[in-house]
């Protein structure tokens, strides 16, 4: 079967999966893949997708030329089926996950012997007494740790998450020297979403941090996914204005995601998501186009990925339209149809 693309011609060419909505930290500024807080106990729950569920619709995604899944949570490490989800992924996937990082040490080695190709640990500041005061956890030396595990393990390069909110903005040049003089290390930062996560009065301007990073980067790209900027911060970079491969360049590299009020990223997004109780939704901002899989037989899976592949919208410009005061508004025509 071809790549399936939406109305918009946004060829869907990847899935990102919860595996769970159980988690060890309590991030205060987590939204839980857009679902919202709904973390529950921290023992299996039966609502979660099995083993066997998750790789038969993997297995259905490659029929349409999906090569890419990101395995999410709450935190993916707390299943004790990891290695083999992993394992039996489709040779022909390219595998990466997110993790907070607390359980790689000893588990980091046998998750890349499954077939793991990349992660990113979420690390949102360097002190220990602010980290534990963001993610209400104090396992700040065992995520350095699974840090250094990643790396030891061939997980090079190891992207650092960070959300960029009030609480954060103020280590962000501490971070980013951080990925600057530490060799396999880059850094995500994340634009806090406050419609998922609440409390608006968090958000910045992630326009000021793209021009600081500007200032300080010897190059700047543009990632075709979603349009992202990429900042290469360091010394020996090529001159002739020619890309900067990450293995030939003696520095670091930055990338914001910034999704909020950006049509232009909706624009350029080729996901669809799965939770962790076998719904599939075409939009991260979104839970009102959640569709169950059934049994999740291979029929059902096929039916309900055409269906959500043919319903996506970009969420900023279609969706969501300016409202002429620069605000944004639903679009009523999109909804009465």
């Amino acid at each position: 079967m071809s790549v399936l693309a939406d109305d918009f011609g946004r060829e869907v060419t990847g899935v990102r999966i919860s595996l769970t909505d159980r988690c060890n930290f309590d991030c205060v500024y987590c939204h839980n893949e857009g679902l919202g807080d709904t973390r529950g106990p921290m023992d299996p729950q039966d609502d979660e997708m099995s083993t066997d569920d998750v790789v038969r619709f993997l297995e259905v995604a490659t029929e349409f030329g999906v090569g890419k899944v990101k395995f999410t949570g709450g935190e993916p490490m707390l299943r004790d089926d990891l290695e083999e989800i992993i394992r039996r992924t489709p040779e022909e996937m390219e595998v990466s996950m997110t993790t907070n990082g607390t359980f790689l040490p000893g588990r980091a080695e046998g998750l890349v012997e499954a077939g793991l190709d990349r992660v990113n640990v979420s690390q949102d500041a360097l002190d220990p007494t602010e980290f534990a005061e963001i993610t209400k956890s104090g396992a700040y030396d065992r995520v350095i740790e699974g840090v250094h595990a990643a790396l030891d393990a061939g997980l090079d390069p190891v992207k650092l998450n960070m959300v960029v909110f009030e609480h954060t903005a103020g280590y962000v040049p501490e971070m980013v020297d951080h990925v600057v003089e530490n060799d396999g290390l880059q850094l995500q930062l994340i634009q806090y979403m406050p419609e998922l996560a609440g409390h608006p009065e968090w958000n910045i301007d992630i326009e000021r941090v793209h021009g600081w990073l500007e200032e300080q980067a010897d190059r700047v790209e543009r990632r075709e996914m979603h349009h992202r900027a990429r900042y290469w911060i360091g010394k020996d970079v090529a001159s002739d204005g020619g890309t900067v491969p990450a293995g030939d360049f003696d520095g670091g590299m930055v990338e914001i995601v910034d999704p909020v009020e950006n049509p232009e990223f909706c624009a350029n997004c080729h996901r669809v998501r799965v939770t962790h109780e076998g719904y599939l939704k075409g939009c991260l901002n979104r839970n009102d186009d959640l569709r169950p899989m059934g049994e999740m037989s291979r029929d059902e899976i096929r039916e309900t990925f055409r269906e959500t592949v043919e319903n996506r919208v970009p969420f900023y410009g279609e969706y969501m339209v300016r409202d002429g005061n620069g605000g944004w508004e639903i679009n009523d025509d999109y909804v009465d149809a």
